[in-house]
């Protein structure tokens, strides 16, 4: 079993009933199995605009190569969706290691994303995969509207064994950010997480907030943020579309994480997002546990969705 099995076991069980009963008894793909294979990528969460392009593909496809069994036409699907996941990792690298420019010393990654995602529970996961490689990490707590955010970064940090940098209950954001990487250069740490307040509550203040966040870091690094990391809930469809579209808007998204997936049928809004915000997905989260944060490898994501074993 490959390790995004587990994310994507109910969106495929769902995805390919549907398909299913719309083949079955059919000697060639029809407007009525193509209707269906749309119904079943909607229901996915891929998004209209993704799914109509898939559809336009898949029946131009159709028309010029005469493909007719069940079988080709989920490679049909396999080849299409696989295109659209080419801004994220192309299968080749070793998805134990970590997907970032190391050179770079210390790496400042800042995390965004709204309340309620897994923001926090992300980062302590991704310090502690850090940490087993030998890796010297330090937590910026600078969600300091949520007394709860810095506790539980607090016992992430306590569990990973890596230093973090907070301070009161409604401190200055950007005052704890530039501490962190303050004290991350004077102890020559390896890579910066900064956790960020998770709030839409109006555009323009949270672009003035992570504006303001990034600014101060530059006084120290001067090319800080070198990763701004959006975690999303898969489980939540279209509303982390919504979310991508805000926080795209606020500040330059570079990377995505998606969360809750092994819970959700929802899985297809992984491939939406990616196509609709040409933003690279790096992790994925498929579980409560530690290990449950999987480094995305775009391969081995579509090849979990379309496996074979699971068509019979």
């Amino acid at each position: 079993m490959g390790i995004f099995d587990k994310g994507v076991q109910k969106t495929k069980k769902s995805f390919f009933e549907r398909i299913s009963r719309a083949v079955i008894g059919k000697s060639k793909v029809d407007d009525d199995t193509l209707d269906a294979i749309e119904e079943a990528l909607i229901a996915t969460d891929m998004g209209v605009d993704t799914t109509l392009k898939i559809i336009d593909n898949l029946e131009d496809r159709v028309q010029r190569d005469k493909f007719v069994s069940f079988d080709e036409l989920i490679d049909l699907l396999h080849d299409e969706i696989g295109k659209l996941l080419e801004v994220s990792s192309d299968g080749t690298e070793d998805a134990s290691r970590m997907p970032f420019d190391f050179s770079k010393k210390p790496y400042v990654i800042m995390v965004v994303g709204v309340n309620g995602v897994g923001k926090t529970t992300t980062i302590g996961k991704l310090a502690s995969k850090l940490r087993s490689q030998g890796k010297k990490v330090m937590l910026g707590a600078a969600d300091t509207f949520r007394a709860a955010a810095v506790d539980q970064l607090t016992i992430w940090a306590e569990r990973a064994g890596v230093d973090i940098v907070k301070q009161a209950m409604g401190s200055d954001p950007a005052s704890v950010a530039y501490d962190t990487v303050r004290s991350a250069v004077a102890k020559d740490a390896d890579v910066v997480l900064i956790d960020t307040a998770g709030r839409l509550h109006n555009r323009i203040d949270l672009m003035n907030e992570l504006t303001k966040i990034r600014n101060v870091m530059r006084k120290v690094i001067p090319d800080a943020p070198h990763e701004v990391l959006l975690v999303l809930d898969g489980s939540t469809g279209q509303n982390a579309f919504q979310q991508a579209k805000e926080f795209s808007r606020a500040t330059e998204v570079t990377s995505l994480a998606v969360t809750k997936l092994d819970g959700t049928a929802k899985g297809g809004v992984v491939i939406g997002i990616v196509d609709q915000f040409k933003v690279p997905v790096k992790f994925i989260g498929i579980g409560e546990g530690v290990d449950d944060l999987k480094v995305f490898d775009k391969r081995e994501f579509v090849n979990s969705l379309f496996s074979k074993e699971d068509l019979k």
